[in-house]
Order: structure tokens, then sequence, then C-alpha cells
């Protein structure tokens, strides 16, 4: 009679995945080898060298020592040990525990016991339909892991795509706060841009018109002298007009770009005060430059720039050009 490795190997198991799963079951026959074999199809190590317990041998049945031999033979009314399970609600007897739950399952029974009545092996048409069991098993259990890596790699490309289109839309809502806050920048550096210039234009309009009234002033004729022939004549001087000191000069300076400078300076100040100001202000300056106006029309020269601003004429306000 084969032995169970060798029944296994004939239903198309490996010897060593055989040797294996009848040592893992306590060598209990090739019910519980099979068992075995289907719940464990998948482990990463069921395929590796497997080496046999000593005291036991692979044809499913624990070997024998020669001591071992001579105690049984003394001891024959030691007690044998249970070679299958028994129903005590119907009497069946079953070979396995997967045997007993599946017959639990169907009928309802609850109390088994242990029996060392031996169940006759499987037939070759129980092989063969435990053999197509076993297969329908393994494929069951392969299109559910199948399904399974399915799954989580349709839940893992839903979160990739979920993350990627949050990405996106952070990315393009802070590029767009960026846009706003750069338009909102430049809107208020053009509004005060053209405040300072029309401030300028206010204080050049304001010095031209005390700079006309004061010529026609000087330019009106003066009143004749009246005499009185009862009293000597008395002749009262009108107050000249006092003429307002400025401590301040406020200069708008055009670069050759274009682009203005606009700053306060001291009424006493030199124009080289005004050179070194723009020069640590203003980029892409010639080597060597110079200041005019336009009206008057004037350059000023190097031995203008120790001169203060009020003398050379540029005080409340002025407009001075860059020039070399």
């Amino acid at each position: 009679m084969p032995s169970n490795v060798e029944m296994l190997m004939e239903m198309g198991f490996p010897q060593n995945r055989a040797e294996k799963a009848l040592a893992k079951t306590n060598y209990r026959g090739i019910e519980q080898a099979l068992d075995w074999l289907s719940n464990h199809l998948d482990d990463p190590d069921i395929d590796e060298p497997f080496e046999a317990p000593k005291g036991n041998v692979l044809s499913g049945e624990p070997s024998e020592t020669v001591e071992s031999k001579e105690s049984k033979e003394e001891e024959v009314g030691d007690v044998s040990q249970p070679q299958s399970l028994k129903c005590d609600e119907c009497g069946k007897q079953l070979r396995t525990e997967l045997a007993m739950q599946t017959h639990a399952a169907k009928t309802g029974h609850s109390s088994f016991s242990e029996s060392t009545e031996e169940v006759k092996p499987l037939t070759a048409e129980e092989k063969a339909k435990q053999m197509e069991l076993l297969k329908e098993k393994m494929v069951q259990k392969r299109l559910e892991r199948e399904e399974k890596e399915k799954r989580e790699a349709k839940e893992k490309e839903r979160l990739r795509r979920t993350q990627g289109k949050d990405l996106t839309m952070a990315k393009f809502e802070l590029e767009q706060k960026e846009i706003k806050q750069l338009a909102e920048q430049k809107r208020r550096e053009k509004a005060e841009e053209r405040a300072a210039k029309q401030k300028v234009l206010d204080d050049i309009r304001r010095d031209r018109e005390a700079r006309a009234a004061a010529a026609a002033a000087s330019k009106a004729p003066s009143k004749p002298e009246s005499v009185s022939s009862a009293a000597p004549s008395t002749s009262t001087e009108s107050a000249p007009t006092a003429k307002k000191e400025y401590t301040e000069c406020r200069l708008q300076i055009r670069l050759p770009s274009g682009t203005p400078l606009t700053n306060t300076f001291k009424a006493h100040e030199p124009l080289a005060a005004v050179r070194l100001y723009v020069s640590m202000n203003a980029a892409d300056l010639p080597g060597d430059f110079t200041f005019m106006t336009t009206f008057p029309r004037k350059v000023y020269t190097d031995e203008d720039m120790d001169k203060p601003l009020t003398a050379l004429g540029l005080v409340p306000s002025a407009v001075i050009m860059v020039t070399k």
C-alpha cells in the first residue's frame, strides 16, 4: 500500500510539500495534510527545504525503535491512539476536524468524541473528488486574491488622482492670490506716483503764482505824496511785504530713463547733497553727471555743487533733470 507521501505526490503535490504537510499535521492522515495544503498554498516558505522531525518517517507513520517495539509487545493492554472522530448524537465516524465542523454545520450536532476506530482510507474516486475540491479552492483563492489586488490598485489610483487634483487646485489658488497681490501693489504704486507728481505740479504752480504776484507788485506805480498846506507834510512809507523764509526744498529729479525721484532736502543743503542722493537711489546712471533745469534753462557746474539750494533758486520746489 502506498504511503501518505506517495499518495499526495500522486495527487500532483511536490515531495517537499507533501512531507511538510504531513509533519505540520502530526502525521494524523492524508485528510489533515490536504486541509493544511489548501490553507497554506500561498505561504512564501511553502517550498523551502523540509527536514522531518527525529523519530518520524515520511511514510506518515511514527518510527518505532527497538525499545518502543519491545514496550509495545510487553504492554499489549495499552490504550490505542485515537484514529477518528465520532458524533455522539448520530454515531457517524469522521476522519478530520474539518469533516467534524462540516457535519456540525449541516446537522447542528455539537457533541463529538475521539474514537480508536480507523475510518477506511479514501478510495480512488474519493481521492479524485478531494483533489477537485482542492483545485476549486485554489482557483477560488487565486480569484479572490486577484480581485483584492484589483480593488487595491483602483483605490490607489483614485487616491493618486484625487491628491493630484488637490495639489493642482492649491497651486492654482496660490498663483491667483500672488497675481492679485502683485496687481494691487502695482495699482498702489501708480496711485502714489500720480499723487507725488500732482503735488510737485501744485508746488510749481503755487511758486509761479507767487513769483508773478511779486513781479506785478514791483512794477506797480508808486502813489503821489499828498501835500498839506496847513500842516507840514508827513510821508508815510508803506512797509515792505515780508518775504517768506523756506526751510525745506522739495525736488523732483528726472533720470535719463524718465523715472522720477522725489525727495525733500533742507533749504541750506548744497547741491552736492542732491547729487549724492541720486547716486545712492538710482541705477544705470552715466559715470559723470550733473543737473539742469528747463525753466529757466540752466546747467549746473561743479562750482554750483557747493552752493545751497536757496542760492540756486530751487527753493521751495523745483524740477531738475539728470544729464551728462
